[in-house]
């Protein structure tokens, strides 16, 4: 992963077919984002992470990114660690409007956010999370049509974007680590990597 294109955010490339849903689908883990005009299903599980699904309503071109901010345990960082926030949320918009998605057609929907991860530094990690997505939704004017956010269980979303429709199911039992482990790596990796340049909303 080259540091031009951005350490923090790539698109995800873990295929797969979803029985279930007789359904292409993709896996989107911690600091991945995937966009398609087709319709696969996207599915993430989330901690204290945040996962917003924006899609075109009238074109049914639809994305979903996985992101938390910088965990610095520095109140003065607040607006360095937001940078994270807001480049997971750029990129994604921008990649929806180069696939044809027009931004004043934009709706999305916000998940994650959970109080999961006492481990890290602030505890109030989903509650900054689920803040941050919010205020930058209402900031760039796009419409929040659903949430579900904060609560202390993980969750499993599931984003079919040409219909919008939405599935999630609270994680009352984990049976492994690896989602902790994996939001664990990832709120490490963001506090050594530099957010690479800003990205311009067009």
């Amino acid at each position: 992963m080259s540091h031009e294109l951005g350490f923090v955010e790539h698109l995800a490339s873990n295929r797969y077919f979803d029985i279930k849903f007789e359904s292409e689908a993709v896996k989107v883990l911690p600091g991945e984002y995937f966009v398609t005009a087709t319709n696969v299903l996207m599915v993430t599980v989330l901690g204290s992470c945040v996962s917003a699904c924006i899609r075109d309503r009238e074109k049914g071109i639809g994305g979903m990114n996985h992101f938390m901010l910088a965990d610095s345990g520095d109140a003065s960082a607040v607006s360095s660690s937001a940078r994270y926030g807001t480049y997971a949320m750029e990129i994604l918009i921008n990649h929806l409007l180069k696939l044809g998605g027009r931004k004043s057609n934009l709706e999305a929907k916000v998940f994650g956010g959970g109080r999961v991860m006492a481990t890290l530094t602030s505890s109030q990690v989903g509650d900054r999370n689920a803040k941050f997505v919010h205020d930058f939704l209402k900031t760039e004017d796009i419409p929040i049509t659903a949430e579900d956010l904060l609560d202390v269980h993980p969750r499993k979303v599931y984003f079919f974007p040409q219909t919008g429709r939405v599935l999630v199911k609270k994680l009352v039992r984990m049976h492994n680590d690896t989602l902790i482990r994996r939001e664990k790596e990832y709120a490490a990796r963001l506090t050594e990597d530099p957010v690479a340049g800003d990205v311009e909303l067009f």
